[in-house]
């Protein structure tokens, strides 16, 4: 009994504590998510109005550095005007400014090879030092700019700088101010910083130059500080907090010096800035001690006044458990918990009515268990033999034998369906003699009762045959002693197989737990009947199967000697392929210095060599250049040079190939073009001619563009006919088709007679041409390595119509 006075009064104090500690949580939470909320904005505010206010200082401080520099740079230069030539002049004025700016410690100009010829300092002054400074980015950043800065540097501790300004004048020299940086200190005042704030600047190292009271001291080397480092690496944002000096934290802000790389660096100790959040905090922790006490009285007060009744309540149910039914609950609290107690009262009320009826009911439900035990230990043999065999004359009597078994009939017949002949034939008999004759053993489909049972899919029940009439099995089972039958259609989704039929002898409905029963029954009769006809089916199926196995053997022996066929051809293929791409190769070679019609010819032949051998031959040659090129090329760029060669020898490449000429050689702007070799033509001048006249009707829009580029260029052809020795010249590695004869040397001499865009040919030439063109003739030409006057003929024009009419006239004497 004591054990259970604690377990209470442990319970009790456990949910007073629950209901304390619920609210005081509520109110603790509630006020610092508050604090937290203000303290988190106004930190925010807080930081970005100081991080904007040391921005603002920051930005003023760099602008005024720079405007500082500047005059200081306008200052110095005053002193470089071009009217004071002389050393004298120039070292009044260096003195003047010396006195003028106090910021500058000396001047020196150096001339404009970069030597020094006059430094004036507050103490001395020199002249002549010819000391060589031409290599000193003072001199060469400020003849490159006109003005420089050098990176400061410091002597004894004193930051310095030079300013250097290029004097006006070609070549006239530079003078350097050195120039004491001291005077930063007082862009950075206490005035100007604040009190609890400091400042400094920073050359692009990181060292400072400047500082404010408070500050780091002077050439000090900060770069390794986060926001310096931030500062000072290209491309990043400044950083808005990060360690002093001290490695205490600060919050920062920088501005960049743009013409110096300096950055002007204005800090707060961070402890100092956010004294407004401390204080906030302290008074966030004040109003959380107050809510506190008063959340813990009122939760003492809540808690006192729900424990009691549930106290009540608790008690209650737990006699309820030990079977107390009489017992209720008083509670009158006027809420819920008053519900509660009532709800509990009614439910003793009901347990007590209920508990006389019990020991009845579970009586009825064991039997009913034990019977469904029953059954499921029936349906799970029947599952067995189903699973276990494909065998109807080993499964359906064992479906038959315990359908009488479990539902207390006298009978159980199978019938299967026959979908051919449309008739149910009897399979298996269990309580009743299956070899007798009679009207039971075949029955047709039709107007009885194992159709109707198919067609619906729903068992049909009789409770008394006497009144069935017209049907087949009435007569059978009434002679043997039977007066209600129950029929079960076997019928899955592919079509009926059948009837599952019970009888008894007594009359009597069928109980719908039977009903249900026989459904489970038939579907184990349906799956057994099944199974037997898939098993029937498989093994004719792979019968079938085997046979087209040895089909695919055949047909697969026959597609490996096929394949083994095409291997072959495959082979004789990629032999035929070799030699293709091998003449291929032999064409591609040729057609360097040959026409592809020519290099085709020769790759074709049987003996190609035949048509290179040395041989002497009447030829046209062709030679053609551009006039004025050697100047063109001295005056213009390389690359220029090339892209007119380009579309020169594109333009004249095609006019070869199209009249089927042998290129000889090209050297620059000249191109010799051969005729009547290798491959013999009858028309062979006409052709030259006629290119000739087409290639200078090319090239003239083409010496138009050039001469919009500002090129002045023309176009000069010479044409020659005569014998001359052809073959192969060069080595082993480089061969090369040529022409050697007096008559290359004509053509070559002709093209340099021609003036621009002319065409002049020998008069042979002119003779076998002479009825296609227009014509002027030259005053006899003296040609250099010629003994006699050359006669000579200028090419005006091409007559289509005289050509058309000749041809008509060849083609005609052919066909005669």
């Amino acid at each position: 009994m004591a054990g259970a006075k604690d377990k209470t009064r442990f319970l009790r104090e456990g949910l007073f504590a629950k209901y304390v500690v619920s609210l005081v949580g509520l109110v603790v939470f509630v006020l610092a998510v508050n604090g937290a909320m203000e303290t988190w904005i106004s930190y925010r505010a807080t930081k970005t109005q100081l991080t904007d206010g040391l921005e603002d200082k920051a930005q003023g401080a760099a602008r005024r550095i720079e405007q500082s520099i500047s005059e200081l740079e306008r200052q110095i230069s005053w002193v470089t005007r071009a009217s004071q030539d002389t050393l004298e002049k120039r070292r009044a004025d260096y003195a003047a400014l010396l006195h003028q700016v106090s910021v500058v410690n000396q001047l020196f100009q150096l001339n404009g090879e970069g030597r020094e010829v006059l430094r004036v300092s507050r103490q001395s002054t020199t002249t002549g030092s010819n000391a060589d400074l031409s290599r000193d980015m003072r001199f060469t950043d400020t003849v490159a700019r006109g003005v420089s800065y050098a990176p400061a540097w410091f002597v004894e501790r004193t930051p310095m700088m030079s300013i250097s300004v290029a004097h006006s004048g070609f070549n006239a020299g530079v003078t350097v101010a050195e120039i004491d940086l001291n005077f930063l200190s007082d862009f950075l005042s206490d005035t100007q910083v604040g009190k609890a704030a400091f400042a400094y600047v920073v050359d692009p190292r990181g060292r400072v130059l400047a500082t404010s009271s408070k500050g780091p001291d002077v050439g000090k080397d900060l770069s390794k500080l986060p926001q310096v480092a931030a500062a000072i690496a290209p491309g990043r944002a400044p950083d808005t907090s990060g360690t002093d000096f001290n490695g205490h934290a600060v919050m920062s802000a920088a501005s960049t010096v743009p013409k110096l790389g300096w950055n002007v660096m204005f800090e707060q100790p961070t402890t100092q800035a956010l004294m407004p959040i401390r204080d906030q905090l302290v008074r966030i922790a004040l109003l959380i001690g107050m809510g506190l006490l008063v959340a813990i009285l009122a939760g003492t007060l809540l808690a006192r006044r729900m424990i009691i009744p549930i106290t009540a309540l608790r008690d209650g149910a737990h006699k309820l458990g030990e079977g107390d039914f009489s017992h209720r609950i008083d509670v009158h609290t006027s809420d819920e918990l008053e519900d509660l107690a009532g709800q509990f009262n009614r439910m003793a009320d009901q347990i007590q009515e209920t508990y006389s009826n019990l020991e009845t009911k579970v009586d009825e439900r064991t039997r009913d268990l034990a019977q469904s035990i029953n059954e499921l230990k029936v349906l799970e043999e029947v599952g067995r033999a189903v699973a276990s065999s494909l065998d109807l004359n080993a499964v359906l009597p064992t479906i038959a034998a315990r359908a009488i078994e479990i539902t207390h009939a006298d009978a159980v017949l199978i019938y299967g369906y026959d979908a051919a002949t449309r008739r149910f034939h009897l399979v298996e008999a269990g309580g009743i003699d299956r070899s007798a004759d009679g009207a039971h053993v075949t029955i047709d489909e039709g107007e009885n009762i194992l159709s109707d049972a198919a067609g619906s899919g729903e068992p049909i029940a009789l409770a008394d045959l006497d009144q069935a009439a017209g049907q087949p099995l009435r007569d059978v089972a009434v002679d043997a002693g039977f007066h209600s039958v129950l029929v079960v259609p076997l019928v899955d989704q592919q079509g009926t197989l059948g009837s599952l039929v019970v009888l008894r002898r007594a009359s009597g409905e069928f109980a719908a737990s039977i009903i249900g029963l026989m459904r489970t029954f038939a579907n184990q009769a349906v799956l057994a009947m099944r199974n037997a006809r898939l098993f029937t089916e498989v093994d004719h199926k792979g019968r079938e199967l085997a046979a087209a196995n040895e089909t695919v053997r055949a047909q697969a022996d026959k597609l490996r000697e096929q394949t083994e066929q095409l291997k072959d051809w495959n082979k004789s293929l990629e032999e035929r392929v070799e030699t293709q791409l091998g003449e291929i190769e032999r064409i591609r070679k040729l057609e360097r210095f040959l026409a592809p019609q020519v290099a085709q010819l020769i790759a074709s032949s049987d003996s190609p060599e035949g048509l290179l051998t040395s041989q002497r031959r009447e030829v046209t040659v062709v030679f053609c250049d551009l006039r004025g090129f050697t100047a063109f090329t001295e005056a213009t760029e390389p690359e220029e040079a090339m892209n007119v060669l380009r579309e020169y020898h594109a333009a004249l490449g095609t006019l070869i190939f199209k009249y089927e000429g042998t290129l000889d050689k090209y050297a620059g702007d000249g191109v010799m073009i051969l005729f009547n070799a290798p491959i013999q033509f009858e028309d062979h001048t006409k052709r030259a001619v006629k290119m000739a006249v087409e290639m200078r009707d090319t090239i003239g829009p083409l010496t138009e563009r050039w001469r919009n580029r500002g090129h002045s260029l023309g176009f000069g052809i010479g044409i020659a006919l005569g014998y001359a020795t052809l073959g192969q010249v060069g080595f082993e590695q480089r061969l090369e088709y040529a022409a050697i004869g007096s008559v290359t040397n004509l053509a070559s001499r002709l093209c340099g007679e021609a003036k621009p865009n002319q065409i002049v040919v020998s008069r042979r030439v002119y003779g076998i041409v002479e009825p296609w063109v227009e014509a002027r003739a030259l005053d006899d030409l003296q040609l250099k390595g010629f003994n006699h006057p050359v006669l000579a003929m200028e090419i005006l024009n091409w007559r289509e119509e005289v050509e058309n009419v000749v041809d008509a006239a060849a083609a005609a004497r052919r066909r005669g």
